[in-house]
């Protein structure tokens, strides 16, 4: 089974709605990998704010901040390897990753609608 860690840097929060502004490629992975979560597969997300000691524990990721530093972040681990660094995987790529279709993590709209009068 595919194992996908994203080491993202330092953020208050990882949607990206909690700042000024939003930013929409940390609404898109939050997105995405909420979809992962509940479809089952193995994919973490460590923020360096609040989980620093993710980022020293792993030897991998701790060599590459020492390396290439912060401007490296987020790092993507599949399977113990780093296979990205300085932005996020696509979701074409998180699908190829795991196997499925890549319409699968997209957005659905609600197309129910409540009348509430």
């Amino acid at each position: 089974m595919t194992k996908v860690e994203i080491f993202d840097p330092a953020l208050c929060c990882p949607t990206g709605v909690c700042g000024p502004s939003v930013d929409p490629e940390l609404t898109r992975m939050a997105t995405s990998i909420f979809i992962l979560e509940k479809k089952g597969f193995d994919i973490k997300r460590y923020n360096l704010a609040s989980e620093p000691g993710k980022f020293a524990e792993n030897t991998k990721v701790n060599q590459f901040l020492h390396e290439k530093g912060p401007d490296s972040l987020p790092i993507t681990l599949v399977n113990g390897q780093v296979t990205q660094s300085g932005s996020y995987p696509s979701n074409e790529l998180l699908a190829q990753w795991f196997g499925i279709e890549m319409k699968e993590l997209e957005k659905k709209k609600v197309t129910n609608k409540i009348n509430l009068i």
